[in-house]
């Protein structure tokens, strides 16, 4: 699989895993923390890919502003998703309102970070890189992700 595969992928299970939360009441205790479980572990392995992995090869290959400007964005979503709004979201109450707002935020935080990704840094990462170059960097991703699975507290 080669990297661009990978990561949709994985944004396809995270846009699961969000959805299913977003429906979640806060009577529904357990699968709630379930859910926030599955959501912490999969995006603190996607996003640690992305940034030690998938940025730098993309930031590497780039030969613009445009590139620049998606590499730094990106790394900025990552920051809001997962070093503010997701704490933020694990510390609350799982049968408080509050939770299904932050849970909302994190959601559409990802969706939009995701549908950039796909429709722009993909794109260009194709033009960018040639199909061995890709394959090599899923190997690579997909590697790291099993460390990241295998020990969390890594990511």
């Amino acid at each position: 699989m080669n990297a661009i595969e990978l990561l949709t992928q994985d944004h396809k299970n995270m846009r699961a895993l969000l959805d299913e939360l977003a429906g979640t009441t806060a009577r529904a205790v357990k699968k709630r923390k379930e859910l926030l479980g599955k959501i912490e572990t999969s995006l603190k392995a996607h996003n640690t890919i992305e940034e030690e992995i998938f940025y730098p090869a993309f930031k590497k290959a780039g030969d613009g502003k445009d590139d620049a400007r998606m590499y730094f964005e990106a790394l900025e979503e990552h920051r809001a998703a997962g070093d503010l709004v997701l704490p933020d979201l694990l510390k609350t109450d799982v049968e408080s309102e509050k939770f299904s707002g932050r849970a909302k935020v994190l959601k559409e935080l990802f969706e939009h970070h995701a549908n950039e990704e796909e429709k722009e840094m993909f794109k260009r990462a194709k033009a960018l890189m040639s199909r061995k170059a890709l394959e090599e960097l899923g190997e690579q991703l997909a590697q790291r992700k099993v460390e990241l699975k295998k020990r969390p507290e890594a990511a």
